[in-house]
C-alpha cells in the first residue's frame, strides 16, 4: 500500500480491497435447546452458582426442588428472582428449575437471576437486548477480599496499644 490516504472514503476503498470481506456484521444469535427442549444457563454472584433450565410452561419456578417462596422466604430476593421475567414480560410463560450452592441466600438469588437471563437468551435470542440493557446478562464480578498475613481480615489491622 504506498498511495496515501487522503479522506474516509479512501480508506474504505484500500480496506475494501485488502481484506477481500465486506464490513462485518454484528453476531446472530441463535437458539439453544436440548433434546428435552429446554434452554441451560449458569449463573454466578459472589460465591453462589446456579444452574437453570427454562421450558414452556405456567410460570412455575423450583429451586432446589422447592417453590422459590419457601427456598427464598425473604419478599426481596422473591423480586430478584423475577426480575428478569417481569422486564421481558414473559411471568406466565415458562417453568424454571433451579439448583444453587455455596455462598448465602442473597448471592444465590443473584445467581439464579443472571442463569434466569442468560437461558431466557438461548431460548428467546430476540430478548438479549432488553435483558442486557437493563444489566442482567453481566456477571457481577465482586467476590470477597481474601484475608491477608498480618492483618484481623482482609484489611483490619489488629487493636493497636501504646503501653
Amino acid at each position: 500500500m504506498s498511495d496515501t490516504v487522503q479522506s474516509l472514503e479512501d480508506l474504505g476503498a484500500a480496506i475494501g480491497q485488502e481484506g477481500g470481506e465486506e464490513t462485518q456484521s454484528a453476531p446472530v444469535h441463535v437458539q439453544k435447546l436440548d433434546s428435552l427442549g429446554r434452554a441451560y444457563a449458569t449463573g454466578k454472584r459472589k460465591d453462589a452458582v446456579a444452574r437453570v433450565w427454562v421450558k414452556p410452561g405456567t410460570g412455575k419456578i423450583t429451586v432446589n426442588k422447592k417453590t422459590y417462596e419457601t427456598y427464598f422466604a425473604r419478599p426481596v430476593l422473591q423480586m430478584v428472582i423475577r426480575q428478569p421475567l417481569i422486564v421481558v414480560s414473559r411471568d406466565t410463560q415458562y417453568d424454571i428449575v433451579a439448583t444453587v450452592s455455596g455462598g448465602g441466600l442473597s448471592g444465590q438469588a443473584g445467581a439464579v437471576r443472571h442463569g434466569i437471563s442468560k437461558a431466557l437468551t438461548h431460548y428467546e435470542p430476540e430478548l438479549r437486548g432488553t435483558l442486557k440493557r437493563v444489566g442482567f446478562l453481566t456477571r457481577d464480578s465482586r467476590v470477597v477480599e481474601r484475608k491477608k498475613y498480618g492483618r484481623a481480615k482482609a484489611r483490619r489491622s489488629f487493636q493497636f496499644s501504646k503501653r
